[in-house]
Parts: structure tokens; sequence; C-alpha cells
């Protein structure tokens, strides 16, 4: 992505990490951000390395920033240039903020016929739902997502992951803005993408939407194959208070892994009675420990393995001999500490792993804007 730049006026976490792995694979990403607070993710705690969190310097490595007034027509003359020169925009306003601004795609469109102009929302630019507020769990709620691993009303399961906006948000637009400019590398187009984070949930439910639409029956709260429905998929706990994560699926791995813990032949046929085969399996494993079973587990080689906290997978050899945490961060106070591991591959990333900063706010607003006019900062 070298000559690549980018003008990324979005904040917290679809943008940010999508113009982040852009980066990580040498464009040149310039944050626009407003003067004196700079985007909401600079002031989340823990903080880190001065003023900023230790988010945003997870998800702003190796990016520059300038801080502007949007609403002053003075500031925002002089993004002009920037314009002009830009490859890609990203924005994550609700639909309508930038061309109150005057910075819509048909805005910049007319400064730079071939720019490639991507807007991350929760429910896209259009539809009844276009200008509803809402977070992660609201979209993973209304695709239906959330519903299918609640767990029970006295202990509700929340998801462990902001699914939405990385999964239905950063990588739709990553894909999208590839796919743009490829496009662009043959036609000369430039393009408008329209990500909507709630529906780019529906391929991760591929397998529910089929079982439904086919056969009617639609996969309800933890009854499913992949969510805990039957005893070949599911967590079970040890004798430790720890969690095993079995999943021996296929029918060969099923049978090492009721040999590897000596389940009763009667209980192994689980199409007969899944519920006794999950009570049979259940008490054995939490007949001993995580330390006792993962040997064997290991051994079987039978789809499963002990929950590692994250502490322990960030220590784990088998990441740290591929270097997934070998990147750094540097903090303007001299401190370093792993980067965010980005799916990008080695022979891709411009360099390497050395330590680079996030950008502090407003740094790079002369030397890529030029000074103010009348001397304003």
């Amino acid at each position: 992505m070298s000559g690549i730049r980018v003008l990324d006026f979005s904040t917290l976490l679809p943008g940010p990490m999508a113009t982040l792995i852009l980066a990580e694979a040498g464009a040149e990403v310039i944050k626009v951000e407003r003067p004196g607070r700079g985007e909401e993710m600079r002031s989340y705690v823990p903080k880190w390395g001065g003023s900023d969190s230790s988010n945003f310097h997870l998800l702003n490595r190796g990016k520059k920033s300038i801080a502007l007034d949007l609403k002053d027509p003075a500031e925002r003359a002089r993004l002009v240039p920037l314009i002009e020169s830009a490859d890609i925009v990203m924005e994550q306003f609700r639909p309508g903020v930038m061309a109150r601004l005057g910075l819509s795609y048909e805005d910049m469109k007319a400064i730079n016929p071939d720019i490639i102009y991507c807007s991350i929302t929760g429910y896209g630019q259009t539809g009844p739902k276009a200008m509803s507020a809402g977070h992660d769990l609201n979209y993973q709620g209304d695709a239906g997502m959330a519903a299918l691993s609640l767990g029970t009303p006295e202990v509700p399961v929340m998801p462990p992951a902001l699914t939405a906006d990385i999964a239905g948000g950063t990588y739709p637009a990553l894909v999208n803005i590839l796919m743009a400019l490829w496009r662009r590398e043959k036609t000369g187009e430039g393009a408008q993408i329209d990500i909507a984070m709630a529906e780019n949930l529906f391929p991760f439910l591929y397998w529910a939407q089929g079982e439904g639409q086919v056969t009617g029956d639609w996969p309800g709260n933890g009854d499913a194959l992949v969510t805990g429905g039957t005893p070949r998929y599911r967590l079970f706990p040890t004798a430790d208070d720890r969690f095993a994560a079995i999943a021996p699926i296929e029918q060969k791995f099923w049978e090492a892994f009721c040999e590897a813990i000596g389940l009763d032949p009667a209980l192994r046929d689980d199409s007969k009675d899944p519920e006794a085969t999950t009570a049979g399996v259940a008490a054995i494993l939490r007949s001993q420990s995580a330390a006792h079973w993962a040997p064997i587990f290991e051994a079987a080689d039978c789809c499963c393995s002990i929950v590692r906290t994250l502490e322990e997978a960030m220590a784990d050899p088998h990441f740290r001999e591929r270097g997934v945490f070998a990147a750094r961060i540097a903090s303007a106070a001299g401190e370093e500490m792993p980067a965010l591991p980005v799916p990008v591959i080695p022979g891709f990333r411009e360099g390497g792993d050395a330590p680079r900063s996030a950008p502090a706010l407003g740094a790079d607003t002369d030397s890529c804007l030029g000074p103010a006019p009348g001397g304003k900062d």
C-alpha cells in the first residue's frame, strides 16, 4: 500500500482499525481530529505513555494526526490539497453529517474524481434505521446473532468480542476498498462505499439461515451444533473451575475423544440420548483438573483443548514463534508494548516490526497542511 494516501475522519473502532491495517501495509494514514480533545478513543482508560489511552495507541500506530475544526469553513478549506491528493477517505459519522460539512462523496468527487470514499455506519446510508443510534450489542441483537447464545435469564451471556464493529465494519470496509482500488487501476473510476455493520453480520449466521429456511425449524438459544446443543461442541468445566473446549464434531475425532477420556461405551452414540451423553462427558471432565486433561487432549489429537486466558494466549510459544506480537508501539515517554496484531502477512508489511508511535493530537497539522492562514494554529 506504499504510495496510497488515506484521509481518515473515523473514530473509536471500526474505521480506525481498518486504517490501521492499511497503515501497517504502508499506506499514509492522516487522521482528521477535532482540536482540543481529539477523537473519543484518546480519552478512554487505561492511559499509557502520557495523556492518551492504551486503546488509542493500539489502533493508531504509525498514523499522522491533523487537528481541524470542521465546522469552520476556513479550516475546512485547508483540507482541499489533501482531498486532491487522497486515494481513500474513511468516515464514520451518521448519514448526512459529512454532507452538512461540505465533505460528502459528491463534494470530494468534485475535487478528486477518482477518490474512493468509504462510510461505515450501523445500518447504512439508507433505510428506516439509517439514522438510529446503536453500538455493537444492538447490531448483534438486530441481526439475530445474540439470540443464538444468550445464556439464561438469570445469567445472560454477553458477547466477548465487538463482532459487528470488526467483522461487520472493519473487514468489509477493507475488502471493498481493495476491490475499489483494483477497479480504479483498470477503469480510473473512484467509488462510494456504504458499509452497514448490522447487515454484515448475516454471513456469520449462514448455518442458522440454511437450517431455518429449509426446515422451518430455526435455531434457538444454545440449541444448535455450534452453540452448545450437542456434546460434540461445547465448553465443559474441569475440577479446578477452568474450561475444556470440546469440539470433536467429526466421528473419527469423537471416537478418539471418547476413548481418551474413558467414556462409557453405552454413552458413545450421542444420537440415542444426547443429554445422557452430555452428562457423562461433563462428569468425567469435572473429575480432573485442566492440567490433567491438557496432555491427554494433545495426545489424542481430537479437536479438544483447555481454554486459555488472554494473558496465557499472548505468552503461547506458538504465537511467539510466528511473531504475532513482535511488532511494537513506542510512546513519547519511551515506553514500549506489543502492537495490535493485524492480518497483514510479513511480505506486505512496511517497516517490519520496528517500534512506531500513535500520533499526538495535531502533531502533523502544519507538515500536512502548511501553516494556517494568518498564523492560526
